[in-house]
């Protein structure tokens, strides 16, 4: 196999030496299977095919300038999968297995996680999928839960620069009280037509607001938002919100900055009081916003008035970033290293 090129690796799916597969099968959890194989069997009425029975989340894994590989808050993905199966009445990965797994599958691929110096990590995605033929809305009785991982370089290739999100009314992410609190696929395909809008009309992503009232602040993207506001870090309260580990963590992490700490709802007419606002999530950790444009009603926000993000933003970046390579102490326990 060619040596891989760490400096040029995109965010996207590449092929590793192995991943993990554990079945539900006659009411039990079985045995942790090893797979060199990227393709499944399935049913052609598995439930997940026609019910969306699917549920998944993202984690990586860090190589430090020790040499140490660290993965960041597995603990929380394991408790954010097992809320998101209850959610669609699938058979929740009991937390123990779940990290066995990932430890397992992120030790089988050693070689996949990216050196310190290349910013790169290590994506981890697990998956649980209903399996059980279904013509009929039931939900299944058998499950499949599969852990894939592969490198992928940093989000930001030229550095952490300011983006342009827009608003849209015509659009909703998902349903009042309905599956935005959950990690699953029918959210994401929801959000399909009017993120290719907004990549169209040269934006980063949408800025959701909430499907009810459409007045206030909901998802940005596949990302949750957070503005900064005479010093503090606000961000919305929502039942149709992704609860991000991500946000959670720079939540603690700007309280230990002295910041107060503000999670309620955020008028749409507030955006003119923030100073910074960004996306957070997984893939970038924090992505600035320098502009809101509201399609609707003409209206520009505009948070920045240069190409480069806000100090705020810019620290909590950097703190998070630190943590997760080993750079700084982990004064919480979030990160697990990989014996």
């Amino acid at each position: 196999m060619p040596a891989i090129d760490w400096a040029n690796l995109r965010f996207g799916y590449s092929d590793t030496d192995y991943n993990v597969r554990c079945r539900f099968e006659n009411g039990k959890w079985g045995e942790i299977e090893v797979s060199t194989s990227p393709t499944i069997e399935l049913h052609m009425a598995a439930s997940s095919l026609h019910y969306g029975q699917e549920v998944f989340e993202g984690l990586k894994a860090f190589r430090g300038r020790d040499g140490k590989i660290r993965v960041f808050r597995l603990e929380e993905n394991a408790r954010r999968i097992i809320e998101s199966a209850k959610g669609l009445i699938m058979e929740p990965i009991p937390e123990e297995l779940f990290i066995e797994m990932i430890k397992k599958v992120v030790k089988l691929n050693e070689r996949f996680v990216p050196p310190y110096e290349s910013g790169a990590s290590l994506y981890i995605r697990p998956l649980e999928i209903g399996t059980s033929a279904r013509i009929g809305v039931s939900p299944a009785s058998e499950y499949l839960f599969i852990v894939m991982v592969m490198p992928v370089g940093p989000y930001f290739k030229e550095g952490v620069k300011p983006t342009k999100v827009c608003i849209s009314r015509e659009y909703d992410r998902v349903a009042p009280k309905g599956t935005g609190r959950w990690k699953v696929g029918g959210n994401y395909a929801a959000s399909l037509q009017s993120g290719e809008m907004a990549h169209r009309l040269g934006y980063s992503s949408m800025l959701y607001l909430d499907p009810k009232e459409k007045k206030y602040l909901d998802e940005c993207g596949p990302a949750n938002f957070f503005g900064i506001k005479e010093g503090k870090y606000v961000t919305p309260a929502s039942e149709s919100i992704l609860p991000s580990i991500t946000n959670k963590s720079l939540m603690q992490l700007a309280k230990d900055m002295g910041m107060e700490v503000e999670q309620r709802h955020i008028p749409i007419e507030e955006l003119s009081e923030f100073t910074e606002a960004a996306a957070c999530g997984t893939a970038a950790v924090t992505s600035p916003i320098s502009e809101i444009d509201d399609l609707d009603t003409g209206k520009k926000y505009v948070i920045l008035n240069s190409n480069e993000p806000g100090p705020v933003v810019m620290s909590l970046y950097n703190k998070l970033r630190a943590i997760q390579y080993g750079d700084e102490p982990d004064s919480y326990g979030w990160v697990t290293v990989i014996d």
